[in-house]
């Protein structure tokens, strides 16, 4: 399940992706239009601006920018940082793999099997899923949402 840190980190990096490159955009107004508690989203946009995600700058007419064009900013990667690994189980990640001490073999372990897939259907999705894209569904749907 993706936590609430994951969801509200993308729904900001999506509200910047919106705005022009250089504009940078205040805390308080990103809280507001996406409604996310101030503090908490405080602390979400920190952690991106420490992974080179986001840059800030300071004084009037400072805010949040994002630091690497949309194109480049992944899903999986957000996902990851807030949330962890994307494997189900331990046994099935690949980045933190620990094997799992009530299992005969791993080569043959239904669960291990299943989850992997899982797993790398998720990891296919979110790691080919760029805040740019994924901008073009909103966008797309937003249309269509309209038309009805």
């Amino acid at each position: 399940m993706l936590s609430k840190k994951a969801k509200y980190a993308i729904k900001a990096l999506l509200a910047l992706a919106d705005r022009d490159p250089d504009e940078p955009m205040r805390i308080a107004d990103l809280a507001r239009r996406e409604q996310i508690p101030p503090k908490f989203l405080e602390l979400i946009l920190l952690g991106l601006r420490n992974q080179g995600i986001l840059r800030s700058r300071k004084g009037k007419g400072g805010g949040y920018l994002l630091a690497r064009d949309p194109k480049d900013i992944h899903l999986g990667e957000i996902v990851r940082m807030f949330d962890g690994p994307l494997a189900p189980v331990p046994c099935a990640s690949q980045t933190a793999y620990v094997p799992c001490a009530d299992c005969r073999s791993e080569a043959v372990c239904g669960v291990r099997l299943a989850m992997k897939e899982v797993r790398d259907a998720t990891a296919k999705i979110l790691d080919g899923t760029s805040l740019d894209s994924l901008r073009g569904q909103v966008a797309r749907a937003s249309l269509l949402d309209q038309a009805r």
